[in-house]
């Protein structure tokens, strides 16, 4: 029996931040005794190629988990192949009042809606400085609160220009359910005018850093099959090179009368499952290779990140699944896709 399964249900008698909190300060104590090194390494997997990166194993912690950078180091003890931080915005925010994280314990599942909640960027990039974790490292990036939706363009900006030099790549955050409206930036027309402009941008930081950083972006779950298309054509259209799919889902069909399922915010873990797989198998139809996708969405087992890869998906990320079932997630996902 590992620590983690004697210790989660002790953590989960208390609020899911506060556990949240606790877990991630305790991880970062362990990483300071250096505690953690006694933890087994993971499986050796094959090194995947993807968005020009070489990637150690194919399973990545996705942002949400780590929004400040704060326990990079702790993270990478636990087998990441890759880790993504963030989502970070140009100025520190405190998100949205508490309560604002539950468990849907019934269905594996946890709703948030945290409204990137996070330091700021400048405090991310000190946190990425003073890490020794020389892996593959995402930074994730949103919009603040309160900028207005004609100038979300403008916070992206600010932040890849901040980024650039300590991401190995970049993720544009553009459905989180917990910003007011920002999902409409999934819009066609709009979409299409961000991602031109992230474009340019991208060739000018790669010009003045003399490294080429890709940039992917992170897309919702609930997305009629026509919104897929039109965004995997922009993807193709502009260059991008990575999409993620998916964010949480608003929908709560899977989860209806179960305790806190009709709490507001994103829907993530096992319940999101099914609508995560779908986007990314019509995403691999229509980009067929053009664009590498990295699949995120209910994974809790190795079968699960087998499902992920099989719809299209080049990579895994994991985020609720550790919640309910503890690091040795990434061992278990890494034995089975080898």
């Amino acid at each position: 029996m590992n620590i983690y399964s004697l210790a989660s249900p002790l953590l989960f008698q208390f609020d899911a931040e506060a556990s949240h909190d606790f877990t991630l300060k305790s991880l970062k104590t362990a990483e300071r005794l250096g505690a953690l090194k006694l933890y087994p390494a993971p499986p050796v997997c094959r090194p995947r190629q993807v968005m020009g990166i070489t990637f150690p194993n194919p399973v990545g912690l996705a942002a949400g988990l780590d929004k400040n950078a704060a326990v990079i180091d702790g993270m990478a003890a636990l087998g990441f192949g890759f880790i993504e931080v963030g989502t970070v915005t140009p100025r520190p925010q405190p998100g949205n009042p508490k309560p604002r994280l539950f468990r849907v314990r019934e269905a594996q599942g946890i709703v948030n809606r945290f409204g990137f909640n996070n330091l700021g960027v400048d405090n991310l990039i000190e946190n990425v400085k003073a890490a020794k974790f020389k892996g593959v490292l995402g930074i994730n990036i949103g919009k603040n609160f309160d900028t207005p939706m004609e100038n979300a363009v403008d916070d992206y900006l600010i932040c890849m220009r901040k980024v650039y030099a300590y991401a190995s790549y970049i993720t544009v955050n553009i459905s989180s359910p917990n910003t007011k409206n920002l999902r409409a930036l999934q819009e066609k027309e709009a979409l299409s005018n961000l991602l031109a402009t992230l474009k340019l941008e991208q060739t000018k930081l790669a010009n003045q850093h003399g490294k080429y950083v890709p940039v992917a972006l992170k897309i919702a779950p609930d997305l009629e099959q026509e919104q897929v298309n039109e965004i995997a054509d922009l993807l193709m259209r502009h260059k991008i090179d990575g999409v993620i799919a998916t964010n949480t889902t608003l929908a709560r069909d899977m989860v209806q009368g179960m305790e806190h399922a009709e709490e507001v915010g994103g829907l993530s873990g096992a319940p999101v499952r099914e609508k995560s797989t779908l986007v990314i198998q019509q995403l691999s139809q229509r980009l067929q290779g053009a664009v590498p996708i990295i699949g995120v969405g209910g994974i809790l087992s190795g079968a699960d990140a087998v499902e992920k890869i099989a719809a299209g998906a080049d990579l895994v990320q994991v985020y609720s699944g550790l919640i309910y079932k503890g690091p040795t997630l990434v061992h278990d996902i890494c034995k089975t896709l080898g």
